[in-house]
């Protein structure tokens, strides 16, 4: 004759271990899904940010490249107007040079001054060139 299990038999306790375990393993489960969730969340908001960081920051870099372009644009613009007048001066020192040999007349002829020549050698202390404030706005 066969028995039947009653609800304190040892059989039906291990059924009941299984059964919870396999309860706290779902929860542990749901909880960790959670916290991948909630990490890939957080995750995707700093790319966002980063992103957005980025975009200002390649303006910025933009904005300057821009600024230098032009300053190098007029700098070349200087230098060339700079080498024009010098010729212009050497030539009227020239001409005055001849003209005071021709007439016999002491004429002061200035000589060109080493700045205009050499601008990188500056006659006096480096001071601050004042600029307008949106100059360097980005």
């Amino acid at each position: 004759m066969a028995s039947k299990l009653s609800p304190t038999s040892p059989g039906s306790e291990i059924d009941e271990r299984k059964r919870k375990r396999m309860l706290s393993n779902r929860e542990s489960a749901r909880r960790l899904r959670m916290r991948k969730q909630q990490h890939l969340d957080e995750l995707i908001g700093q790319v966002n940010q980063m992103q957005e960081e980025n975009k200002k920051l390649r303006k910025m870099i933009d904005g300057a490249s821009q600024l230098y372009l032009n300053f190098a644009s007029e700098n070349n613009v200087l230098r060339a107007q700079l080498a024009e007048l010098t010729d212009r001066l050497r030539s009227l020192n020239s001409v005055l040079q001849i003209a005071s040999e021709v007439s016999g007349l002491v004429l002061d002829i200035p000589d060109i001054p080493d700045t205009i020549l050499e601008p990188w050698q500056l006659p006096c202390p480096v001071q601050a060139i004042p600029a307008s404030a949106d100059a360097f706005q980005y």
